[in-house]
């Protein structure tokens, strides 16, 4: 993955070079996160700096008191505490603002938004099929080997239900951004166009789109994910409620119809497919039950130590069993909340740093939700509040910002936030 955007981040700047591409308006509005990410990248760097003891004593007490205590104390080290773990992870953090600039520049016209969009659907539409196909034909295959969790629930060719899930909310996502753009290039004044709407919305050229969509949502409910369907179900929400009160260009009526016809096709599709089975694992989730919980005061101790610049990033699974106790079992290669494992291994710089990419991101989506009148850009807005909702929302008890390809994704989302508001409407708006 990391030498394919390296390959494409060089032939896109030879080709910069030779001028025959240029940087675009909306890379250029991007300046701000462009500039956050680069600061994160300074950060993961200087924490694989080797540093001298005194200084290293200054800054992080804590990394230094744990090279102190090797056979043979270094003369300098560094801040983070497995510093070959840091500096792979240092390597991808590269490759994704590499990959998230490709976004900016390449998808520079209407038609390559589309298309973008267009590929999330049906990869998401592939993995739906895949994974219900191995689960309910009993053949148990996740990535091309045996996996018996498949067996238990529809996996894809992810070895974690949840990761799975969050990847098909976020293709949701943008399949329901994208039925929204095409909802509202349509009239609906009157009762009798609504009516013709909607029965176009079932049979004519839409029912397509909308048939990606339950199938996908059937794939959600049957990974079992409790998260994963929460935070469907709950982004859903807080996109609707967002665009029928900033969306002032937007008929309503359209939006509310999507809205509801969705909400509907879960709870029937649910009634089949197990939904019951999500409800009953939600019902006995406890918090002496869940590993997840019970390790969150140990991770707590384990921030307490590495406040500001973090243990390095990668190195959770080197320090937190020093701070694991008798009551967590099991191997912990990430822990299970997104939030604590970026402030365990990068410190309050990392997560700020982070915070901030998001919120400045999210803005930008809400301000071309309110301002653009162009029903492609509305969606794409839509669809980037829902996908970043949900994905917020997962990440308090799950690690997909941990997974390549569900960074890849969001990171794509994140991107379409400036494309949605910097984007400029071209003539044809067909969709």
């Amino acid at each position: 993955m990391e030498i394919w955007i390296f390959l494409l981040s060089i032939v896109w700047l030879i080709t910069f070079i030779a001028g025959k591409v240029s940087f675009t308006p909306v890379f250029k509005k991007a300046t701000p996160v462009l500039f956050l990410f680069c600061l994160w990248l300074v950060h993961i760097a200087f924490q694989v700096v080797p540093l001298s003891t005194d200084t290293l004593s200054s800054i992080s007490p804590q990394a230094a008191e744990m090279y102190s205590k090797l056979d043979t104390v270094p003369e300098k080290a560094s801040i983070s505490v497995d510093p070959y773990a840091t500096q792979t992870g240092l390597v991808q953090s590269v490759a994704y603002v590499l990959f998230f600039s490709l976004c900016l520049l390449l998808v520079n016209r209407r038609r390559r938004i589309i298309q973008l969009a267009s590929v999330m659907i049906f990869s998401g539409l592939l993995q739906a099929l895949y994974g219900s196909l191995m689960h309910m034909s009993g053949l148990g295959y996740g990535f091309f080997i045996k996996h018996g969790a498949v067996l238990q629930q529809v996996c894809g060719t992810f070895i974690n239900r949840n990761h799975l899930a969050a990847f098909l909310v976020m293709c949701l996502a943008v399949g329901i951004g994208m039925m929204i753009a095409k909802l509202a290039t349509e009239t609906t004044d009157t009762w009798k166009k609504r009516f013709l709407s909607f029965l176009q919305l079932l049979m004519g050229p839409k029912f397509r789109l909308r048939l990606y969509l339950v199938i996908m949502v059937i794939a959600l409910v049957m990974t079992h994910s409790r998260m994963g369907n929460t935070a469907f179900f709950s982004s859903l929400l807080i996109a609707g409620a967002i665009g029928l009160l900033l969306s002032k260009h937007a008929p309503r009526s359209t939006v509310i119809l999507l809205v509801s016809l969705i909400v509907i096709d879960v709870f029937i599709v649910g009634t089949w497919f197990g939904i019951e089975k999500v409800a009953e694992r939600i019902e006995q989730t406890t918090m002496q039950t869940e590993s997840r919980v019970i390790a969150a005061p140990h991770n707590i101790d384990y921030w307490q130590d590495y406040k500001l610049t973090g243990s390095g990033l990668g190195s959770f699974y080197t320090v937190f069993p020093q701070y694991r106790q008798h009551d967590v079992g099991g191997f912990f290669r990430h822990t299970e909340n997104d939030y604590l494992e970026f402030i365990n291994e990068t410190g309050a710089i990392g997560l700020g740093l982070l915070g901030l990419m998001i919120v400045v991101t999210l803005l930008i989506a809400l301000r071309a939700q309110y301002k653009r009148k162009d029903p492609l850009m509305r969606g794409v807005s839509f669809a980037v509040i829902m996908a970043m909702s949900a994905i917020l929302i997962h990440a308090s008890v799950e690690f997909n910002l941990q997974i390549p390809a569900n960074v890849l994704y969001f990171l794509t989302i994140l991107s379409m936030a400036w494309l949605s508001l910097y984007l400029k409407t071209e003539k044809s708006k067909s969709i």
